[in-house]
């Protein structure tokens, strides 16, 4: 399995990855990074040519994973600002004193479903990390599901685990309502 960056250049790899629903609904990995009401108006068609402008603009959105030229993984990881949605959620910006450039976000993953289950988003995370580090991110948070609390669906686990996060050295920084724990680690 090897890791890259999504750009212009990988922008065909996501999409076949995400298929033509975008992953899932329609989202096209936008969720974060617009309003509810945009997110809607948008729908598939806008969500997808507003993600293509994300992914050819050159800053950082994500990694996709592979298994020879096969994609079969995304993680979307970016500086918090990038996340409009995460910059309003008074569940989940713990500290908006926080709000640096050095401190970025890991909002999504996407498996291929005959991937799930391999340790796809284990190495997408451990890339995630490294590529923070390589952009000068000191802090990396994400949003992760807690599956202690229960089995949750597949549509839940988009944000990750709790134990997936562990494992990579993250640790709790608080909990939002329902069932995200944000955690954070420092970026070596």
């Amino acid at each position: 399995m090897w890791i890259r960056p999504l750009t212009k250049a990988t922008w065909p790899d996501l999409q076949t990855l995400f298929g033509p629903n975008g992953a899932v609904a329609g989202c096209w990995c936008m969720w974060w990074r617009v309003g509810a009401k945009d997110w809607s108006t948008n729908g598939n068609a806008g969500n997808r040519a507003a993600f293509e402008e994300v992914a050819c603009s050159g800053q950082p959105s994500g990694l996709l994973a592979y298994q020879g030229k096969q994609p079969i993984g995304w993680v979307a990881v970016a500086p918090r600002s990038e996340y409009p949605r995460l910059l309003r959620s008074r569940a989940l910006r713990l500290d908006p004193a926080d709000d640096s450039p050095e401190l970025w976000s890991v909002t999504c993953f996407f498996i291929n479903r005959h991937h799930r289950g391999q340790g796809v988003a284990t190495e997408l995370l451990a890339g995630a990390i490294a590529y923070a580090a390589e952009h000068s991110a000191k802090t990396l948070e994400a949003y992760a599901s807690d599956t202690s609390r229960g089995r949750r669906s597949s549509g839940d686990l988009f944000t990750g685990t709790v134990a997936l996060f562990a494992a990579a050295g993250f640790t709790p920084s608080g909990q939002a309502p329902g069932a995200r724990t944000v955690m954070r680690r420092t970026v070596p």
